[in-house]
């Protein structure tokens, strides 16, 4: 009986004596599933409404081009690969967005498949799996690199001006860049450090301050910064 779930429903029909029934079982799973998958995204991360509304939709556009093509699944996924070609050649995408679509996309292939069972399976323990490592702190790391982006007068001689701060509070320090801003009046610079203790990191600034004349002293994670240099 147990078996029976997790069997295609698709068995002994094809592409061209699809039921209705069949056919809008198939279609309500996928699209079920897509929200599922849609909602196990939104937790606890940033979203748009597009994509949420694509992710959930995935499945069900997948479905259809397997049944399409009388389950063939390589022609099936080579044709759903040209489909994500289009849209996301140039969009770069965060890993758990990458992950998400790829999953909507194998719920899609079971669906389409007949395999209602196995992908509702599936998404649970995939969203169990995705939820647990969220909440916890599982690949979580409490880096100690940091950017520093510092702003000083034109007039003051950048070179070594920091050298002795830093040396207190960084095991090191890199200066990847000088700019200019305010039109000429002020120096921007942007330090790549890793510190001797994070606690120490409010003392480093204050520290700075002082030196600067209390101007703007940003401190982020590298990879916040890394886009705009």
């Amino acid at each position: 009986m147990l078996n029976s779930w997790f069997q295609s429903i698709l068995v002994n029909e094809t592409t061209a004596a699809f039921s209705l029934g069949t056919f809008l079982a198939c279609t309500a799973a996928s699209l079920v599933l897509g929200i599922v998958i849609a909602v196990i995204y939104m937790y606890r991360n940033t979203y748009t409404k597009g994509f949420v509304v694509t992710l959930a939709l995935m499945p069900a556009i997948v479905q259809m081009v397997i049944m399409l093509v009388n389950g063939n699944l390589g022609t099936g996924v080579a044709v759903m690969g040209a489909f994500s070609l289009v849209r996301f050649r140039s969009v770069p995408g965060t890993a758990r967005e990458i992950s998400s679509i790829f999953l909507a996309m194998a719920v899609g292939l079971a669906t389409g498949m007949g395999y209602i069972g196995i992908a509702a399976l599936f998404v649970v323990v995939i969203g169990a799996a995705d939820t647990i490592f969220t909440v916890s702190r599982f690949g979580e790391k409490q880096t100690r690199e940091r950017a520093l982006r510092i702003t000083i007068p034109e007039s003051l001689d950048y070179t070594e001006v920091f050298d002795d701060i830093l040396q207190s509070y960084c095991k090191r320090a890199e200066l990847v860049r000088v700019k200019t801003i305010q039109l000429g009046a002020m120096l921007e610079m942007t330090y790549h450090v890793e510190l001797k203790e994070v606690k120490q990191e409010k003392h480093m600034v204050d520290d700075i301050r002082c030196r600067n004349g209390n101007l703007n002293v940003i401190v982020a994670k590298r990879q916040a910064m890394q886009n705009e240099l």
